[in-house]
This record gives C-alpha cells, structure tokens and sequence, in this order.
C-alpha cells in the first residue's frame, strides 16, 4: 500500500493540499445560481473535473491520466446532452 500512495503523490499531489483545492472549485460552482440548470450527469463532471485539475494543479501537470480523464467525461456528458 505504502509503494501506491507513493507513486500516487507523486502524480496526484499531497492529499490534503489536493482535497482542499478541489473542495474550493466545487464549493465556488455550486453557490452558482447556473448550477441549479445543470442535470446530475452536467454537474457529475463539472465536479470530476474540478477534481482532475485538483490533481493537476497540486501534483504532475505533465501526467497524461488527467487531461485524458478530463477529455473522457466532456465526452461522456456531451454525448448525453439534449439540445
């Protein structure tokens, strides 16, 4: 376990300084009044979003996972949005 928490910070950033960040994007969003508009699956990935660029931000900006993820679940919703 130790060996993958390892490796984790190194790509994912310090836990603590990384969970504080993404909790301040999502905790922005959502006082929102455009928030309300959004459909589970919108605000679904606007938060793993904010939580991949958390990652981004406090870890390796240069590790491919978090722009692919990122990339993954713009899909995913646009895939699901009425026009």
């Amino acid at each position: 376990m130790k060996k993958i928490l390892d490796t984790r910070r190194k790509t994912h950033g310090n836990y603590t300084e990384t969970a504080a960040a993404i909790q301040e994007t999502k905790d922005l969003w959502r006082a929102h009044p455009g928030w309300e508009n959004l459909s589970p699956v919108q605000r679904e990935t606007l938060e793993m979003v904010a939580h991949k660029v958390g990652r981004i931000l406090c870890g390796n900006p240069n590790f491919i996972d978090h722009w692919v993820d990122i990339a993954g679940y713009a899909q995913i919703t646009s895939d699901r949005v009425d026009e």
